[in-house]
C-alpha cells in the first residue's frame, strides 16, 4: 500500500531539509502537539537525519570496488572464515533496530581477500533498511559473483527490536539465518566441516 497521492511517486528524491520537516511531523504526531517543541525536541529532527547518515551508510558502498582489491591465493585450497562480525541492522518493516553476528567463509580458487573486507561486505549489507534473509543471501551472492570460490557459506544470527519492543516482546529469542554456495551446499563433509568451525568456540 502506497500512501503518496497522485501518481503515487514523488518527482525527485527528498532533500536533507524535506528529511528533517518529516522527522518533526513524526515527532509531533508522538507527542500530539501542534504547538512549539520543548527544548529537547527542538534539535531532534536534525540529529535524526544526521545519524541516519551513519546508519544508513551501505547505500554509498558498492560490493564490487570494496572486494576489487585481492591476492593469489598460492594455492591455498581450505577454508577462510571470518566468524563473530557484530553488526548492526535495521529492519525495513517497523524501522526497529536488529543485531547480531555474521560468519561469513569461503574456498577460494585463485583469489583471496583482506578479511577486513569480509567485515565491510557485512556492514555494507546492514547499514540499509533490510532484512536478515536479503542481508544473508546478498553477502553469499557478492562473494560468488566477485571471487568466484570453490564454495562460500554466510550465517547469521540476530536478535530483532520489533520481536522484543512490540509484538509477542520475546527477548531473548534468536533468528539464524545461513546461504550455502557451490561446494558447501553440495557437499554435506565440507557444509559440516564450515559448521563445527563456527561453533567450535562456542563449546569450550
Amino acid at each position: 500500500m502506497n500512501f503518496m497521492e497522485g501518481d503515487d511517486f514523488l518527482e525527485e528524491i527528498p532533500d536533507k531539509k524535506d528529511a528533517m520537516r518529516a522527522v518533526e511531523t513524526l515527532v509531533r504526531y508522538i507527542e500530539k502537539d501542534s504547538g512549539e517543541l520543548r527544548e529537547g525536541l527542538v534539535d531532534t529532527p536534525k540529529r535524526v537525519i544526521e545519524s541516519f547518515n551513519e546508519l544508513y551508510n551501505g547505500y554509498s558502498q558498492n560490493a564490487d570496488t570494496l572486494l576489487d582489491a585481492t591476492f593469489n591465493a598460492e594455492g591455498y585450497d581450505g577454508i577462510v572464515l571470518l566468524k563473530d562480525i557484530e553488526f548492526h541492522s535495521t529492519c525495513e518493516h517497523h524501522m526497529l533496530p536488529f543485531t547480531g553476528s555474521a560468519h561469513v567463509a569461503y574456498i577460494p580458487v585463485e583469489k583471496i581477500v583482506g578479511i577486513s573486507k569480509l567485515a565491510r561486505l557485512v556492514e555494507l549489507h546492514s547499514m540499509r533498511l533490510q532484512n536478515q534473509e536479503r542481508i544473508t543471501k546478498s553477502i553469499a551472492d557478492d562473494l560468488e559473483r566477485v571471487l568466484k570460490p570453490l564454495g562460500c557459506g554466510v550465517v547469521i544470527e540476530a536478535k530483532h527490536g520489533c520481536m522484543q519492543c512490540r509484538g509477542v516482546k520475546k527477548q531473548n529469542s534468536i533468528m539464524s539465518t545461513s546461504s550455502m554456495r557451490g561446494v558447501f551446499f553440495d557437499n554435506s563433509e565440507a557444509r559440516m566441516e564450515l559448521l563445527q568451525l563456527i561453533n567450535n568456540t562456542r563449546n569450550k
